[in-house]
């Protein structure tokens, strides 16, 4: 019970993270209308959206965290963490693109059965839906931890942070402006995700003595992290007249301030709340099969007109967010009943 205790926090960014996810797909749906809908639905999907953007950060920090430290064979760790990931995502993208070919045959298109194989393989090969991208992503980390977590292990915290310094350089000179004057450096192998996945390893092993201070540092990059994304989100859309997403970026140097921050604050923090702890432990269970379907409910919801703006957006954007989970976390906790579920229930 007492290591349990422990890594209760993991948990709690875990669900953290997964209501976060839902949070960007049902408040971004004002992203493509931005230049029809008034200036108040912009500015309350942006904060909605913006307050959302730490999600896929937070999973991969996570995943090092998790991962890295532990030192698997390369065949047991492929066998006991891709297999888990590789099953439900290949299930779970079967159904978008069966449903993706219903609606083309509803919509009158015919197909041969080539087509509809090629469709398959298509949609297999590039996603099958907007939110899948994470798991080819994810994928790639995954079948790069055998071998990075033996230098993680290894590795001095000098050497750690060298390496964090400079893959937080990327993240600015990959910036639109920055961009264009930056040398001509190859820095690819300090680049993407696997920065992510380093920092959570990282932050996860370092002792902090004073907590106090702790805190205050992260709710500073809390907040310097969340409002530039906010008040960048705005100013590209002010200046420009158009929708930029170049805040909104994982891997934008904004929302690792915030990402980074949101993880310190949340190290080593638990609650004692029946309620709350209940609640967590199942969404937890079930976080990444949530992740899969919850599109789908989305889907579904607004078939019956529910989205962020069916009221007023700023309790339309929580109250679909709170309706696509418990409905997903519902057919996650069914399908992981039936006979060989929990293979595919993710």
């Amino acid at each position: 019970m007492e290591r349990e205790n422990k890594t209760l926090w993991y948990d709690n960014l875990r669900v953290i993270a997964t209501i976060g996810v839902i949070f960007i797909h049902v408040s971004s749906d004002y992203v493509p209308m931005s230049g029809k809908v008034s200036l108040y639905s912009f500015w309350v999907g942006n904060i909605f959206d913006s307050a959302s953007r730490f999600s896929v950060p937070i999973f991969v920090m996570l995943s090092g965290a998790l991962l890295l430290s532990k030192d698997y064979g390369i065949g047991i760790f492929l066998r006991k963490r891709l297999f888990r990931l590789l099953l439900p995502f290949l299930f779970w993208s079967l159904i978008y693109i069966s449903r993706s070919i219903i609606l083309r045959f509803q919509e009158g298109e015919k197909m041969s059965f080539v087509d509809i194989a090629r469709e398959f393989f298509v949609q297999l090969r590039d996603g099958s839906s907007l939110h899948l991208w994470y798991i080819y992503m994810i994928i790639g980390l995954y079948l790069f931890i055998p071998i990075i977590g033996k230098w993680v292990r290894n590795a001095t915290e000098k050497e750690m942070l060298y390496f964090l310094a400079i893959w937080l350089v990327t993240l600015f000179l990959d910036q639109p402006i920055i961009s264009k004057i930056k040398p001509e450096i190859d820095l690819t192998y300090f680049t993407g995700f696997l920065g992510y996945l380093i920092l959570g390893h990282y932050l996860r092993i370092k002792s902090f003595a004073n907590q106090k201070r702790t805190d205050t540092i992260a709710v500073i990059l809390i907040s310097v992290g969340l409002l530039s994304t906010i008040i960048g989100t705005y100013l590209i859309l002010y200046y420009n007249n158009t929708y930029g997403s170049t805040f909104y970026e994982c891997l934008s140097p904004n929302i690792f301030l915030y990402a980074a921050g949101l993880f310190l604050f949340f190290k080593n923090k638990d609650t004692n709340n029946r309620f709350v702890v209940s609640m967590r432990n199942f969404i937890c269970k079930y976080s990444y099969g949530i992740f899969l379907v919850h599109v789908l409910v989305l889907y579904l919801l607004d078939d019956f007109g529910i989205t962020w703006d069916f009221i007023n957006p700023v309790a339309g954007i929580p109250l679909t967010v709170f309706l696509c989970l418990a409905i997903s976390s519902g057919i996650i906790y069914v399908v992981n009943k039936l006979p060989f579920g929990k293979y595919i229930s993710g």
